[in-house]
């Protein structure tokens, strides 16, 4: 697929370094990779406006008003905040948003932004109306963070010129301008960057019926003869994340077209599903080393992070940020003050009888605190 055919939310055809910016941040949550042309595809199968998100419906609604409000007042939106999981559609929403307000849309990321100069460049090249979308944003530097303040609230930026006592604070004006941030975690923003922000919304997981609605319009979209049945088998593993459901749906229709008729079915998604080790109950190959581990070595906690992570032969960052969110929150782990614990839920997706010295059968205070 050429560049040219990957649309972004605004209704423009991607350039090379936005292409290179959705490519770099997409990450594989279930382990299932894709080449730069299936990253396009996925980029391709982005909502381009709010009435064609699925799902989200208290943040469509909210963001909607806030846009249309702006667009009476011929005046640019509010600053916006999204935070949420990853892959959510904190993305789309900023793509969404320069196409609402018919401006174009800028990208850069928190951690690109080391210094507060690499954040006066990019501010001093925007045009009036402009969004500008900055992922991660709580992973900006204090310096740069503090010149955004200024910039959100006044729309100029001080650039200091020299050092010692003979530097001078030059300032410098702005355009009015739209920044998205998105945050994948909102509690380590500051203070003072988060009420600057006009609208804050919160993506919530997606439903089981509203993956199976994402999955029938992306099979569309890819020409994917998709049954019913096999499109809620595939919503029902994806996790509650859409881009987890795009992703599972591709390597299903691959399934289907080697070793198919090309229909994706229940069998079909079944079978496909099972080779590429996503469980029924949407577990990879981590999560269920992990459940594993913790269950069979270690007689269901507590155990130490670190420890666990030697056990399963990763790096304890991987099993924190990747396998963990899913697993507390279908409750199979718990966080505790002793360390990680595995819950019923565990020892039963494991096939395992819970042992009368599991943790969780013998003191249950354990799990009041995290």
């Amino acid at each position: 697929m050429d560049h040219d055919d990957a649309q972004a939310g605004s209704g423009r055809a991607l350039d090379e370094a936005e292409l290179a910016y959705l490519e770099r941040r997409t990450e594989s949550l279930t382990e299932l990779g894709a080449d730069p042309d299936e990253r396009a595809v996925e980029a391709a199968l982005r909502p381009r406006s709010l009435d064609e998100v699925i799902g989200q419906q208290r943040v469509r609604e909210q963001l909607s008003l806030v846009l249309e409000a702006a667009r009476a007042r011929a005046r640019t939106a509010d600053h916006v905040l999204l935070s949420g999981p990853p892959g959510l559609g904190k993305t789309t929403l900023a793509m969404i948003i320069a196409a609402e307000m018919a401006s174009p849309l800028r990208l850069t990321s928190g951690p690109a932004i080391t210094h507060a100069g690499d954040l006066a460049a990019i501010l001093s090249g925007l045009n009036e109306g402009d969004v500008l979308f900055v992922d991660e944003i709580h992973r900006m530097s204090r310096p740069a963070e503090e010149m955004l303040y200024l910039a959100m609230e006044d729309f100029r930026v001080d650039v200091v010129i020299g050092k010692g006592p003979g530097a001078t604070a030059i300032p410098l004006e702005i355009p009015p301008f739209t920044l998205v941030g998105a945050t994948t975690r909102a509690g380590l923003l500051p203070g003072p960057l988060r009420d600057r922000f006009g609208f804050t919304a919160h993506l919530e997981f997606y439903e089981a019926a509203e993956l199976d609605q994402i999955v029938k319009r992306s099979a569309g979209l890819l020409g994917v003869d998709a049954r019913p049945d096999g499109t809620v088998e595939i919503a029902s593993r994806s996790r509650g994340t859409p881009r987890i459901a795009n992703r599972l749906l591709r390597r299903v229709r691959d399934y289907a077209q080697v070793r198919g008729d090309g229909v994706v079915n229940l069998e079909v998604a079944q079978r496909a599903l099972e080779l590429f080790e996503v469980d029924t109950s949407g577990l990879d190959r981590l999560d269920r080393a992990v459940l594993s581990a913790l269950c069979t070595r270690f007689g269901g906690g507590p155990v130490g992070l670190s420890t666990l992570a030697v056990a399963v032969g990763e790096e304890r960052e991987t099993v924190e940020e990747v396998a963990e969110p899913f697993l507390v929150r279908s409750g199979m782990l718990a966080r505790t003050p002793r360390g990680r614990v595995a819950t019923p839920a565990a020892w039963a997706h494991l096939g395992l009888p819970v042992p009368v010295g599991a943790p969780f059968a013998v003191d249950e205070t354990l799990f009041d605190a995290d």
